[in-house]
């Protein structure tokens, strides 16, 4: 396509919202005038679908449960005044809770304020606060904030190893649904530790982020810690970080969580329009739907150009893949959907993986985060006339052209700064644009049964650990591993036998090997 013809495509297809300053560039997606005749129906049903969810449909039927972060920043919608209450009961906890905290009115038994937060989640309960802590921390926040997001030993010792002379001045933020999630419970017990090993109550020093009634809360309230945060139930994960999830960590870094929650309700209002070119989370959906062809055959790359914005890909992974990665579609077809997730930042990715972007396996297509500022404050010139913000814009543009001379498929979005008004408007517009692209493949992008059932078998593999310690203690001597599965009435697991017995060995958890280790078939077991 000549230069001219592409201004004009560019002109026709370029979305800008004034309120938000923002821009959505799709001109760089092929797709032509009978795809998007062919698409209209599906994105009639999408907006109908939309229009029901945010009215209180069931849309987690697994769960009989509602899915209304749409509620949390505009509480007039929510479908009962009993919602809209909670929404804004909880909101006001928040900010009174920081407050007291910030001024010292809530304080540790042994410090004069509490210098620090340690966050202890899984999931969209780590990887929102993750982010938003990322691109809106301030430089000088009044707390500093750490996180505890997966149950490695090695990794929650790292962490508390820099909380190790400040951990009487930390507070503690543990964030769990249902109280019953092993990642968050571990990670919980192994700093309940921490603070016994250092003579510390926990308990004064800890807060829950929980459904009502659940294990966690109940936990909480039975050892009397600070507060308990409720966190809705129609709520989902991937979708928390405008909740209380991501609310409670922001407001405690001096983050303005209202400008956040504004700018998400500005994109809400949006994305509500019945038009796709009005519409810029329906112009993510169907470019996501052309380049894939419905089917997700091409990767979604995320190259944020602000270095506040690396996390980013990573939040949407978890926003894209969990709630578009699924086996079946909603008749109940084999359908395997989905659309992977991966990124890096600009211009890093210049110098590791844009050359397979540019010459590679063409197996994917772009999505370019760009921002306007460069920074507060002037820049001085790296060159006559030149600042290092210059060359910033200038790698994406150039890569951005590069990519399209070679037939790659890009989007840009365009924002004019990194503040929680436009953070929040970006979290807004990818949450709409998962579920729109949902109902366009038919599927439901509410729940995740793939997630549940790894969490059935982790457990599983733990019940048979047991079974195996149980029947190594009892015997004299030692047992060959086939003879070991046979006594725990499992002999089609001898793989997952090994390796928890290699696991434990290697832990110096009683068990020993006997033989030569690198022939697992002849080793034989005792435990001493």
């Amino acid at each position: 396509m000549d230069s001219k013809k592409l201004w004009e495509r560019y002109i026709e297809w370029l979305y800008y919202h004034q309120g938000l300053e923002f821009y959505v560039d799709i001109s760089r997606i092929k797709f032509d005038d009978s795809f998007i005749e062919t698409i209209k129906p599906k994105f009639e049903k999408a907006f109908q679908d939309m229009e029901a969810l945010e009215a209180g449909a069931i849309a987690n039927p697994d769960e009989n449960r509602m899915v209304g972060h749409y509620w949390l920043r505009a509480p007039d919608i929510a479908p009962s005044p009993e919602i809209k209450q909670e929404i804004l009961q909880t909101l006001e906890q928040i900010e009174t809770f920081a407050k007291k905290v910030h001024s010292g009115e809530i304080k540790p038994p042994k410090a004069a304020k509490f210098t620090d937060i340690l966050s202890i989640g899984i999931g969209g309960s780590a990887l929102g606060p993750q982010f938003v802590a990322e691109a809106l921390g301030p430089d000088d926040p009044p707390m500093e904030i750490h996180f505890i997001d997966n149950t490695d030993p090695a990794g929650i010792d790292r962490t508390l190893y820099q909380l190790r002379d400040r951990l009487t001045s930390t507070l503690v933020i543990v964030i769990s649904k249902s109280g019953g999630t092993p990642e968050p419970r571990n990670g919980m017990m192994e700093v309940k530790a921490a603070f016994a090993a250092q003579n510390l109550d926990f308990a004064p020093q800890a807060v829950a982020t929980t459904t009502p009634d659940s294990k966690l809360g109940k936990i909480a309230s039975s050892e009397e810690w600070i507060d308990i945060i409720p966190m809705a139930d129609w709520v989902g994960g991937r979708t928390s970080e405008l909740s209380s999830v991501g609310l409670l960590p922001a407001a405690l870094q001096g983050i303005d969580i209202r400008a956040m929650l504004a700018g998400a309700k500005e994109m809400d209002i949006a994305t509500r329009k019945h038009d796709i070119k009005d519409n810029p989370s329906a112009l993510l959906a169907l470019s996501w739907y052309a380049v894939g062809k419905g089917r997700g055959e091409k990767d979604m790359v995320v190259l944020p150009y602000k270095d506040s914005l690396l996390m980013f890909s990573r939040y949407l992974q978890q926003l894209v893949m969990e709630s578009l990665g699924k086996e079946k579609d909603l008749d109940g077809n084999v359908v395997n959907q989905g659309i992977a997730v991966y990124g890096n930042k600009g211009s890093t990715d210049q110098h590791a993986y844009v050359q397979q972007l540019r010459d590679g396996v063409p197996n994917f297509f772009v999505t370019f985060i760009e921002v306007l500022e460069d920074r507060q404050g002037t820049s001085p010139e790296v060159e006559p006339g030149v600042t290092s913000g210059d060359y910033l814009s200038g790698f994406l543009q150039g890569t951005r052209q590069a990519l399209y001379e070679n037939q790659r498929d890009s989007i840009t979005v365009t924002i004019p700064k990194v503040n929680p008004y436009n953070v929040g408007a970006l979290i807004a517009l990818y949450e709409r644009a998962v579920s729109f692209y949902g109902s366009l493949v038919n599927i439901n992008a509410y729940h995740q049964p793939g997630v549940e059932s790894g969490k059935k078998a982790a457990a599983t593999v733990l019940e048979l650990q047991q079974k195996v310690l149980n029947i190594l203690k009892q015997e004299q001597t030692p047992l060959s591993l086939e003879k070991l599965a046979e006594k725990v009435g499992t002999p089609e697991e001898i793989e997952i036998i090994y390796k928890i017995l290699r696991h434990l060995s290697s832990n110096k958890r009683g068990v020993v090997f006997h033989g030569n280790i690198g022939q697992p078939a002849s080793l034989a077991v005792s435990y001493q």
